[in-house]
């Protein structure tokens, strides 16, 4: 059964008020016209969790969408601070968890087995556990040693990006796989972005690259360059000059509204931004072929 939607009927349908969302995605495939497309709803009150926040989580922050942040390293990746986010902690405006990257995966890891919590002895966070009290020590029956566990994450919704999917929800991942798997069977509801939807028989010729399967999936939308300015293997490289950019935009709260104003809600979906972004960004994105060895699976 098709699942496919536009993007704005998946956040209108599946993204509520209050909801902890999890946009997945590491180094890559961060889902940005989600977060794009929630901020134009004018979703409010989220929790948003991701291990690595970037610049998607400042911009939403900036827009009021959000309560709470839960994360394990936040900042502009290679540049410096998340300025937005930052100045609403020390203000006292905008609650907060923080973990270390191992134990925000087990704690997704835990969701997603439907498990009370995950032992992931040792932390190497000593700091962390004194001031989080979702860090609790248990004893293992087996040693009589103790253990730090931490409780399961469980989203109302994660969104991932992906390269390909078919109608139906089979989603493949290749390049850096971040914890998008784990994300999305911790969730609620998914709902899965694409850069390219597939028949499912391109699907089945190379299964194992298929990290999300359809029965958990409940919408499926096709979003070319949703990503930008991160990247998707295969497709278009990360955009360095943004990231720098933004480094000087969020220095002033009214460039951050301006660039709101112009980048958001100035443009209707992620079509009219590629194309705003103009031929010169999309030359400099541009990548060339790099094609992986072929696999024979035999035959029936």
């Amino acid at each position: 059964m098709s699942k496919l939607m536009p993007l704005s009927e998946a956040i209108r349908k599946y993204v509520h008020d209050g909801d902890l969302v999890y946009a997945a995605g590491f180094t890559h495939l961060i889902p940005f016209a989600a977060g794009h497309e929630i901020i134009r709803q004018h979703k409010r009150n989220l929790v948003l969790a991701r291990a690595t926040p970037d610049l998607i989580y400042d911009q939403m922050v900036a827009a009021g969408c959000v309560r709470k942040v839960i994360f394990s390293y936040m900042g502009n990746p290679g540049v410096g601070s998340l300025r937005v986010m930052r100045a609403e902690i020390e203000a006292g405006r905008l609650e907060w968890e923080e973990y270390s990257h191992f134990s925000m995966i087990s704690r997704l890891q835990a969701g997603a087995s439907g498990l009370p919590f995950m032992p992931m002895n040792p932390t190497a966070a000593g700091d962390l556990e004194r001031v989080n009290p979702n860090y609790r020590q248990v004893i293992d029956p087996f040693s009589g040693s103790p253990v730090v566990v931490v409780p399961p994450l469980k989203p109302d919704v994660a969104i991932v990006h992906v390269q390909r999917c078919d109608a139906e929800g089979n989603a493949q991942i290749w390049g850096i796989i971040g914890e998008q798997k784990e994300a999305a069977f911790a969730a609620e509801r998914v709902i899965v972005t694409a850069e390219e939807i597939v028949d499912e028989s391109i699907i089945r010729s190379d299964p194992n690259r298929t990290l999300i399967p359809a029965f958990i999936v409940d919408a499926v939308c096709h979003v070319p360059y949703c990503a930008h300015p991160s990247y998707t293997q295969g497709y278009y490289d990360r955009d360095n000059e943004f990231y720098l950019s933004w480094d000087e935009i969020s220095k002033s709260r009214q460039k951050v509204q301006e660039y709101l104003d112009e980048w958001v809600f100035g443009v209707p979906d992620r079509s009219a931004y590629w194309e705003k972004l103009g031929p010169e960004v999309h030359r400099r994105l541009r990548v060339g072929e790099r094609l992986s060895v072929p696999v024979n699976f035999g035959s029936y």
